[in-house]
């Protein structure tokens, strides 16, 4: 496959860095989602002093509620297009750094819900940005959008972080709008303001954890089958996308906010965070592969007259990573079949009624020794 070339070089490889959070005030939007609850408890046991901002979970069972952030969190239970209540949120935890996860993030459910999801994912980060401006604690602000804020042309190629920004469906059309959004109020606002304060955009692939019970997402839906004793049935079953487990991109979140904090000026900007080579397969390759690691199951193609009408989703789509890796020093660790085995066997604990909060943490922890364990 025909690549266009990277320059070489690049920082060494790094890992979080504990005692940069220890006691460091954050801000985390949507903590009560999946990617925003495996955040907050990778931050709590940092040491962070963490606030949420989020609406109640919109699934039951939900990570939130299964790994008892509830009452191991401050939270504001509120909407991100709700700007007095949020500009209330930031002006009472005076944080330093805001982590912005808040969003309608199902494609499908953007073409239901099309004026939620523009107000939500535009709008909101909008308030946020204009909140933050307003606050003199915030140093590092930096707004999660997705890898399908790309115009996506269906080509072999990785998309990079200069590549045009678009959308067919309302759910990547609203990703491209927040992240033009944010780099115009940091050139407008925030590069110059108290000595330059650090905003940066980070755009993640699909990603893969324990707790995601969202509706129309592939492991979510592998999971309610393979438990129910019933075949996956696959929309899309060629489509590609770039798989990696939640704590993929999490850790370059991380690296990317400390390094914000430490340098505005070098570190504002965009940022790609995708799997390694091997992590871009079909969905039909994800099914077989959690099938095998499940142990038994089975899946097959819907019917096709079952996928006439359905609204347009992209059938390929890759990431070119190289900027994280050579200006941040991150990297992906795990290869696709020990991502599923994360995933899977948090899910089995999960059914088994267990403490979920030390099981994500020990899973979190694992993780963590596996980054640092490379970077010596």
């Amino acid at each position: 496959m025909e690549q266009r070339p990277r320059p070489l070089g690049g920082v060494a490889l790094r890992a979080v860095n504990p005692s940069f959070w220890r006691g460091r005030r954050v801000l985390l939007t949507g903590h009560t989602g999946f990617k925003g609850g495996w955040l907050a408890i990778w931050l709590m046991n940092l040491g962070a002093r963490v606030d949420g901002y989020g609406l109640e979970p919109d699934t039951k069972p939900s990570f939130f509620e299964r790994s008892g952030l509830r009452e191991r969190i401050a939270s504001t239970i509120a909407d991100i297009r709700d700007r007095a209540k949020l500009h209330a949120a930031i002006e009472s935890s005076q944080p330093e750094i805001v982590l912005h996860l808040a969003a309608q993030s199902l494609v499908r459910r953007s073409y239901e819900a099309a004026h939620l999801t523009f107000e939500t994912n535009v709008m909101g980060t909008i308030n946020l940005l204009e909140s933050v401006r307003a606050s003199p604690s915030v140093k590092v602000i930096l707004i999660v959008t997705s890898d399908k804020c790309y115009s996506n042309r269906e080509w072999p190629w990785a998309y990079r972080e200069d590549d045009p920004l678009g959308g067919r469906d309302p759910y990547s059309a609203s990703k491209a709008c927040a992240e033009i959004a944010a780099e115009a109020y940091r050139c407008s606002f925030f590069q110059f303001s108290r000595g330059g304060i650090g905003l940066a955009t980070a755009r993640a692939g699909n990603v893969i954890g324990g707790g995601d019970w969202a509706t129309d997402r592939l492991v979510p839906d592998t999971i309610r089958a393979l438990e129910a004793g019933v075949p996956l049935v696959l929309r899309n079953p060629s489509s590609v996308r770039p798989w990696q487990h939640v704590l993929e991109p999490l850790a370059g979140y991380l690296l990317l906010a400390e390094s914000l904090y430490c340098d505005p000026a070098r570190f504002s900007g965009a940022y790609n965070f995708g799997p390694s080579e091997g992590g871009e397969v079909s969905t039909s390759e994800i099914a077989d592969l959690a099938v095998k690691v499940w142990g038994n199951g089975s899946w097959k193609a819907a019917v096709p007259g079952e996928a006439h009408g359905a609204p347009h989703e992209a059938r390929y789509l890759r990431l070119d990573a190289g900027k994280a890796r050579q200006v941040l020093g991150w990297r992906p660790r795990l290869r696709l079949e020990q991502a599923l085995e994360m995933t899977l066997s948090w899910y089995r604990e999960s059914s088994k009624a267990r403490d979920m909060f030390a099981f994500s943490s020990q899973q979190i922890a694992e993780y963590q020794r596996l980054i640092e364990s490379t970077v010596r």
